[in-house]
């Protein structure tokens, strides 16, 4: 689509256009913010704040440590972390010394940690210490030499860091034993390449940052090469959406914004990270954005500006009955991404709030932003927006064609947020991307006259479970290897609280496989998220004369 008739639905100020020459890295464009908000708090954890300069101090040493361990520049260095203090550090810390960010989901079980080591060829991991049992049964058998242990409570001061690692070890229990022997702990790390200094590299923008895993249609999760310019495109992107909310916060008052989604997810990363560090914003960093009480309770503490949130948790601290203790009077964005965000969701927030839930679309493989509602929203309207700026959308037919106007395709995208490929995976890479530069989405869209986009329907099979991405093909593959297992599906159906849940069919070659043995076998190899909620036992799976099986099918009973 060469005329972009989105842009005649911009709020005022918004940009058609970003400059994305603006910034050479990533790193150059943290580095400005590191010197402009020197003074400024940047993070705020469990009620310990942490400076711009201070992020800048630390994130230089241990980019120092890590250069120190010999690693080649590009080497991908992996970050197994939930929303802690030393992620943000440790992230920058790898950028500026040269080296490629993999983010791994910390609740990851030692099957699929060990597929995204081997992958990625990290030689390096930095993981919380809740999680190194998980590491202990792969390790070997990954590329990994370096182990840097990081503990809830490293960036909290002597006193409250100490307690608050004792609660979480001996207390909650939270930290299952392991054994890895040469794991350096971070405090150790940054104090042994304290006197050092960081070895300037010069990054470019064509040069990779980060590898964000993502599911492939074939079941194999797969790392999108986010370079430099990508990240950079979309966190400019991000600012001129907002800027139309972003005027309302007072003259001379920081921006504060609510991190409660994952860091390692792209959306978190991007929207919470690297908009806020653009911005000289403070981040309130939530480490278990599951308990509401805790969240609310935290959130109480601050005045807040801008929250990014998935419709779950939207929904649920909404309907919490602490909701009212937190003073919502200064949010002026609301950003609603990861999945859709329901009607009775949006209606529920707008009415507790007065600050309408902005609903955007994106994936891993676009930095993740490419649409968004403007800001300036007030009702919900079921659409994912319109193109960011400097992005263009079109929805093609099954031989690659564009459809006419008002006709469901297949929602393709360009842009400067675009990834340069898969990982390693050419083949993969070939079948997305279109001979004209454009990423093909999976998604089914449409577009009216104004040039917002809907989705309507999903071209693959992936299930959509609280905004993380769940392959059929994966669990099956999974749940095959199980002895008493003939054959089996596994589909999507509609949840409440989730979007969408994971109904798993099979078909017994032993008559006294239980479910029980299903679910065990299931926490053993999957994350909480792909687990199934449904399972069910049938005696044959629907089939096409060819023999593929028909999830539609089982999806429709």
């Amino acid at each position: 689509m060469t005329d972009r008739i989105w842009l005649k639905s911009y709020p005022p100020g918004v940009p058609a256009d970003i400059d994305v020459n603006r910034y050479a890295s990533a790193v150059d464009l943290m580095e400005e913010s590191f010197q402009k908000f020197a003074s400024r708090s940047a993070y705020s954890f469990m009620g310990k704040e942490m400076s711009y300069r201070q992020v800048d101090q630390l994130s230089q040493t241990f980019g120092v440590y890590l250069q120190g361990l010999g690693l080649a520049r590009g080497d991908r260095v992996a970050v197994m972390m939930p929303n802690v203090m030393q992620y943000p550090v440790v992230v920058a810390g790898i950028l500026r010394a040269g080296f490629v960010l993999v983010n791994v989901n910390p609740l990851y079980t030692a099957r699929e940690l060990e597929h995204q080591l081997k992958d990625s060829g990290a030689k390096a991991i930095v993981i919380l210490e809740n999680f190194a049992a998980t590491l202990d049964k792969c390790i070997a058998a990954t590329p990994v030499k370096h182990v840097v242990l990081c503990a809830m409570g490293d960036q909290l001061g002597l006193l409250k860091g100490s307690l608050v690692n004792y609660v979480v070890r001996n207390v909650k229990k939270m930290v299952p034993s392991y054994n890895l022997p040469g794991a350096v702990r971070f405090n150790a790390a940054i104090a042994k390449a304290s006197s050092g200094t960081l070895k300037k590299v010069t990054i470019k923008p064509d040069d990779v940052a980060v590898l964000q895993y993502t599911g492939g249609t074939t079941g194999v999760s797969k790392g999108a090469v986010l370079l430099q310019r990508n990240l950079v495109a979309n966190v400019l992107q991000a600012d001129a959406c907002f800027q139309p909310a972003l005027v309302k916060i007072p003259a001379g008052e920081q921006m504060n914004e609510v991190c409660a989604l994952p860091l390692y997810h792209i959306f978190a990363f991007t929207v919470g990270m690297m908009l806020s560090l653009r911005l000289g914003g403070k981040l309130i960093l939530i480490a278990n954005p599951r308990d509401f009480p805790g969240v609310l309770a935290e959130l109480a503490k601050h005045k807040i500006h801008v929250f990014p949130a998935v419709n779950t948790l939207f929904n649920g601290l909404a309907n919490h009955p602490d909701f009212t203790k937190v003073n919502w009077k200064s949010l002026v964005v609301s950003a609603g991404g990861g999945t859709a965000v329901q009607s009775a969701v949006a209606k529920l927030w707008y009415d507790k709030t007065g600050c309408p839930i902005c609903e955007g679309y994106g994936l891993s493989e676009t930095s993740p932003i490419a649409t968004s509602n403007p800001v300036t929203v007030t009702e919900y309207s079921g659409s994912i927006g319109m193109p960011v700026p400097s992005t263009w959308l079109k929805l093609l037919d099954d031989d690659g064609n564009e459809v006419a106007l008002g006709e469901p395709g297949e929602i393709a995208i360009k842009g400067p947020q675009v990834m340069a490929g898969y990982w390693q995976r050419p083949d993969e890479t070939a079948k997305v991307m279109t001979a004209d530069g454009y990423f093909k989405s999976g998604d089914i869209g449409v577009m009216d006259d104004k040039g917002y986009f809907r989705i309507v329907d999903r071209k693959k099979d992936m299930i959509l479970v609280s905004g993380f991405n769940v392959f059929p093909t994966e669990l099956e593959d999974v749940v095959s290897q199980m002895a008493g297992v003939m054959e089996c599906a596994c589909v999507g159906v509609p949840d409440a609280k989730t979007g969408e849940a994971v109904k798993l069919v099979i078909v017994r070659k032993d008559p006294d496989l239980t479910e029980e043995q299903v679910r065990a076998f299931c926490r053993e190899n999957l994350t909480g998220y792909k687990q199934p909620k449904l399972v069910e036992f049938r005696t044959e799976l629907p089939k096409t004369p060819v023999g593929k099986i028909l999830r539609r099918e089982l999806r429709d009973k």
